[in-house]
């Protein structure tokens, strides 16, 4: 089974679109929604969502009142403030401040205090035309430390080798932080989709550094690219010293943000078909072991 991940060092460029078309290039596959802070690839998949399943991570004070004395020791003790006094004098746990770090338990002579899962997000499976689906929803006011983002990755693997499905696309996070390397890790290729421009190609600098730490290949899509000419070149330049290929230039058309709105793929935008199509082939080609042909490493001269 072959997982390809595509990354944005930056959000807004593309990740989530582009993710889509692949999916529908691929024909049959495992797609993975891991930008669980905002996740909206289901919005260009249609189709019938299985029952949320609850997502536990970390833990949270509860106060047994049948033990608690009301010494309110603590709340005394508390660091994070997440302990008042409610109603019948029993002090109240406020779930959103505290951090289930235990010193309050500690300080509790009654043992009063136990902790229990916290639930931070749902999970769920949705059955499309192209395959499976797995996206989850972190809830408000939540860490994303990656633990759910790595909940869906499993849970995409572990429906591949289910249904004999070879291929698991994944639609990434932004950025470089926990989620991203729960994202990356174990991975067979990376597909960095970036835009001509002074942040987006630091931040895509970013990114092919992360991926060669952990020793998955890279390649780039290069979205917009005829809105700068000079910063592409540039972009291109820089890609082909790290050795790594662009496998695409993908046009800025005013037609695609319409498209979208309309919850419809970018393979239905015309004239880009054909870039896609390319584009595909080449992640083909790479997961296949093959070198990138030449004219996609050339590097350009740099402005």
């Amino acid at each position: 089974m072959k997982q390809v991940v595509v990354l944005s060092g930056k959000g807004g460029t593309g990740k989530t679109s582009l993710t889509a078309a692949l999916v529908r290039l691929a024909g049959r596959c495992v797609a993975v929604d891991a930008d669980v802070d905002a996740a909206n690839l289901a919005l260009l998949m249609p189709g019938q969502d299985d029952p949320w399943r609850t997502f536990t991570a970390g833990r949270r004070a509860r106060i047994d009142p049948d033990l608690c004395v009301g010494c309110m020791r603590c709340s005394e003790e508390c660091p994070f403030k997440a302990i008042r006094m409610g109603a019948a004098w029993i002090p109240v746990v406020d779930p959103l401040a505290c951090e289930g770090c235990g010193i309050c338990k500690q300080w509790c002579t009654p043992g009063a205090i136990r902790f229990e899962g916290h639930e931070a997000g749902v999970w769920t499976v949705r059955r499309t035309v192209w395959g499976p689906l797995v996206h989850a929803a972190l809830h408000v006011g939540e860490d994303n430390s990656g633990k759910l983002v790595a909940q869906v990755r499993k849970e995409g693997a572990r429906l591949g080798s289910a249904e004999n499905i070879d291929l698991v696309l994944v639609d990434g996070p932004p950025g470089i932080g926990c989620p991203v390397h729960a994202a990356i890790g174990g991975a067979d290729l990376v597909v960095a989709i970036t835009e001509p421009g002074v942040a987006a190609a630091h931040d895509l600098e970013r990114l092919l550094d992360l991926a060669r730490w952990f020793h998955v290949p890279a390649a780039i899509v290069l979205n917009k690219a005829d809105l700068h000419p000079a910063a592409s070149a540039d972009l291109r330049f820089m890609a082909a010293a790290r050795g790594v290929p662009v496998l695409v230039d993908l046009p800025f058309l005013p037609a695609v943000p319409r498209a979208l709105a309309r919850g419809r793929c970018l393979l239905e935008v015309e004239g880009l078909q054909e870039p896609l199509d390319a584009c595909w082939a080449g992640i083909q080609r790479m997961l296949a072991g093959a070198p990138a042909p030449a004219e996609e490493c050339r590097p350009a001269e740099p402005t």
